[in-house]
């Protein structure tokens, strides 16, 4: 693979290497004869464990109020093989995989681009360390995260408290930004909800609608209390 083809292919992925071996390697499947045991297996290999840790760290950080169990069906769920080829195919990486004549490679399997996608992630973390990997992993994903906490939680905790704090307080809940932070393309944002002039608990979310609901769920809870009602 040339320096020519190789210039889309950082553009695409949104990352300059220093060495850009490791990024030929990273796109060498096994099927490709020309790789004389150079594929991207091995590379895979240590993205995938690269890509659980930046996972795993930021469920950690950005949602303390969920338990172990949550937090591992969430990663599950983020770092899944369909997950990993809807973020390869949206960035167009299958166009750039080096494979053998005994692969189409006008139409890659989703396992080798998922696969290619993980051996990335290596290759950015070989050549610009830990910080550049955790850049591009949450630059790729956070939507997914977003989107998989968003499935997954069993109710629409904005529209129960405001239910709730219609039928007990006459009044509507709205929500304040407290705090953003991060860069443009990985931004986060803290909000909380705020009821008859009184801020409740705030939440992190990686979009302002998350936050929002992450919100309303912590001053929901606290209505219960007060309230000792379950109004679902």
């Amino acid at each position: 693979m040339s320096d020519v083809t190789l210039d889309p292919c950082e553009a695409a992925v949104g990352y300059e290497f220093r060495n850009r071996q490791w990024l030929r390697r990273a796109l060498t499947h096994s099927s490709d004869r020309v790789s004389r045991g150079t594929s991207n297996e091995r590379m895979e290999f240590l993205g995938d464990a690269i890509l659980g840790m930046i996972v795993a760290e930021h469920l950690f950080l950005e949602y303390p109020e969920f338990p172990e169990g949550k937090l591992t069906k969430i990663k599950s769920v983020v770092v899944s093989r369909p997950a990993l080829a809807r973020q390869g195919f949206s960035i167009g990486l299958d166009r750039f995989v080096m494979v053998g004549p005994g692969m189409p490679s006008d139409a890659l399997p989703e396992t080798v681009v998922a696969n290619a996608f993980e051996a990335v992630i290596a290759a950015i973390y070989l050549d610009g360390g830990l910080p550049a990997a955790r850049v591009f992993v949450l630059e790729h994903l956070s939507k997914e995260i977003e989107t998989v906490i968003r499935d997954r939680h069993e109710k629409n905790y904005k529209s129960l408290l405001q239910q709730l704090v219609q039928r007990k307080e006459a009044v509507t809940p709205t929500y304040q930004l407290i705090d953003e932070r991060g860069p443009d393309h990985a931004k986060e944002f803290c909000v909380a909800a705020v009821v008859d002039g009184r801020v409740y608990d705030h939440a992190w979310g990686a979009s302002k609608k998350a936050a929002e609901q992450l919100a309303a769920e912590k001053a929901y809870k606290h209505f219960l209390d007060i309230y000792g009602t379950k109004d679902e």
